[in-house]
């Protein structure tokens, strides 16, 4: 019987580690060059956006987030979003940052960011905040002024003001755009509609109960 050389099993592995994707260890690609500014008028589709000719410094600026947002709406805050979209230096550099105002009694509802970890920063108040594993564990606490609390990539996460003054936050995000997609009105308010006998076996509901829901969450018609 011919041996098999000592070699084999390492050139094996060698050919399988050269072929099998790394995990990425930030949320976006890493960058090819110094700056790629985004080009949001470009109608190339890329997996970003594509790069533009003409850079200015105010590609990489945005005064945004000084300015307390406007809370006066069905859940009592708002996000101010400083992502590629408003600073478009942010291209392919793999990070973002936000500012979230809540009224008294606020609610930034329950939501998932699928492709950035969140870690949220108070600047005022206190917040009740949490996350849920996919083994459906909760994980929660209450945040004051000062603290900081980390929302890992994709899961579903929230954060309520229960104090009587506001509370601002700070959130940082590892992804140039690190997407948003709420619960409610991903299942009640998709376009077309999540079918109704869907909604009911999965919440074990009647369908006066989703239609109720669809009727307060889905977007209002010109």
């Amino acid at each position: 019987m011919a041996m098999v050389s000592p070699l084999l099993p390492c050139a094996v592995m060698a050919l399988l580690l050269s072929v099998l994707p790394f995990p990425s260890l930030a949320g976006d690609p890493d960058l090819l060059q110094d700056i790629c500014v985004a080009d949001l008028a470009s109608g190339v589709k890329v997996n970003g956006f594509a790069c533009k000719a003409t850079v200015t410094e105010d590609d990489f600026y945005f005064k945004g987030l000084g300015a307390a947002g406007n809370t006066n709406n069905t859940y009592g805050s708002v996000v101010t979003g400083a992502n590629v979209e408003k600073v478009p230096g942010l291209n392919t550099l793999g990070v973002s940052m936000s500012r979230i105002d809540y009224a008294p009694g606020g609610l930034n509802a329950p939501h998932t960011h699928p492709s950035a970890t969140e870690m949220v920063f108070v600047l005022q108040g206190a917040l009740d905040v949490g996350f849920i594993t996919t083994g459906n564990k909760l994980i929660s606490k209450t945040i004051a002024a000062g603290d900081v609390f980390v929302f890992p990539r994709g899961l579903v996460h929230f954060q309520k003001n229960n104090g009587d003054g506001p509370a601002p936050v700070i959130s940082a995000f590892n992804s140039q755009f690190p997407g948003t997609q709420s619960l409610a009105m991903t299942l009640f308010g998709a376009t077309p509609p999540v079918p109704n006998n869907v909604l009911t076996k999965a919440f074990q509901v009647g369908t006066k109960e989703v239609e109720k829901i669809k009727s307060r969450i889905a977007p209002k018609k010109a």
